[in-house]
């Protein structure tokens, strides 16, 4: 079937894909082995969620979620949006769409309450992507660097 879009979970075969998926989405060149340890060990975890979007089984994006029980929302399992990319030329095809629907459809039946994602100050078109996901803009985000 042509331009056939299916969402599915990654595994390790999907590395790959994801790695330069990431290396796209923050404009850098990651140290691949370190990248693919994480990797396994993420997609070996339960709590965390990793789709896989493929258009005639091409990957063209995924998105990933990590799960936790907080107590500052108390005790309930909080899922956060960790990274989420769909390749330029596939991105007004509803792949975006087709993961955040997957996302909320697994999150849910994990026993996720609430998503929560942060998006970098300079991309204004995912903040509106996020929007139009009903996603509320309710906190600031402050990091420190330890070296």
């Amino acid at each position: 079937m042509q331009n056939e879009l299916i969402i599915r979970r990654a595994n390790e075969k999907d590395f790959s894909a994801i790695y330069q998926f990431v290396n796209e989405l923050e404009e850098t060149v990651f140290e691949a082995e370190g990248q693919k340890i994480a990797f396994k060990q993420n997609t070996a975890n339960p709590d965390f969620i990793y789709l896989l979007a493929e258009l005639n089984e091409k990957p063209i994006g995924f998105i990933s979620c990590h799960a936790q029980y907080l107590l500052h929302h108390g005790g309930q399992k909080i899922g956060e949006i960790q990274e989420m990319y769909v390749s330029p030329e596939n991105r007004k095809i509803g792949a975006g769409k087709k993961l955040m629907d997957e996302l909320k459809r697994v999150a849910k039946q994990n026993g996720i309450v609430q998503l929560e994602v942060t998006s970098n100050k300079k991309r204004m078109a995912t903040h509106r992507f996020y929007q139009r996901e009903n996603f509320i803009n309710s906190h600031e985000k402050f990091t420190l660097e330890l070296k």
